[in-house]
């Protein structure tokens, strides 16, 4: 709120409140400028700033797969028992397709959990499989996901490694599959010289994406019961 220009009403709040109200300040992020402003709203205020958690393409092995149409973009379907080896993400770039996506996985009775801004809380669920938007890429912990799919490439460079990186955190290992259609064949390439990295082309998908998680499964001796639990 403080960074969408709503400084002066919550100043005005803040004057109608009592002057022993406590106030507590949580942020995923914690820039100086709004350090700075919370002088305004808050009275000798204990600071507590936890180090920032890198995030890093180091270990993740990422592939790109080429779809012809958007419409043929189902490989999900045909990957589910290779991704549930471990957690998986996929990613899609609007909450429409979200909801789309997850409904084609369970007409053909995959197990799998949607999340995005619109849904309630009691609207989500958890599972091995989780299909979200951008809402996830950023400010969410979660340390079991050995694979990312980007169902959809981010339209901002900058997310690629807020949505993939989570697989490489902590030191372990991941992997990354792109979805690549006519339309955006250049992505990978700007992303590969944004980033200073290289992304294979994968094929065999469901043989070599197997083989790289089984191992990543293995050494991360993730317990067969263990699912993405969404916040609610």
């Amino acid at each position: 709120m403080l960074s969408r220009g709503f400084k002066d009403q919550i100043y005005k709040v803040f004057q109608l409140l009592p002057q022993d109200t406590q106030v507590v300040l949580l942020s995923a992020t914690m820039p100086a400028d709004v350090l700075k402003v919370t002088k305004k709203f808050m009275r000798e205020p204990v600071c507590i700033l936890v180090k920032r958690d890198e995030l890093t393409l180091e270990g993740i092995k990422q592939f790109y797969t080429a779809i012809e149409k958007e419409e043929w973009k189902l490989t999900p379907c045909d990957l589910y028992e290779t991704i549930t080896i471990t957690q998986a993400v996929i990613f899609c770039n609007t909450r429409r397709k979200v909801d789309w996506l997850t409904q084609k996985m369970h007409s053909r009775e995959f197990t799998v959990s949607a999340m995005h801004g619109d849904m309630e809380n009691s609207d989500r669920a958890s599972s091995r499989v989780l299909i979200t938007t951008d809402l996830l890429a950023r400010g969410i912990d979660v340390q079991q996901v050995s694979l990312v799919i980007n169902y959809d490439l981010p339209t901002n460079r900058d997310n690629y490694i807020h949505r993939i990186g989570r697989g490489g955190r902590f030191g372990q290992k991941g992997v990354a599959i792109n979805f690549v259609t006519t339309e955006d064949v250049r992505m990978p390439h700007d992303i590969e010289q944004f980033y200073n990295t290289e992304i294979g082309i994968l094929q065999n998908a469901s043989e070599r994406c197997g083989s790289y998680l089984s191992e990543i499964h293995l050494a991360r001796s993730v317990a067969p019961s263990s699912c993405i639990h969404h916040l609610r």
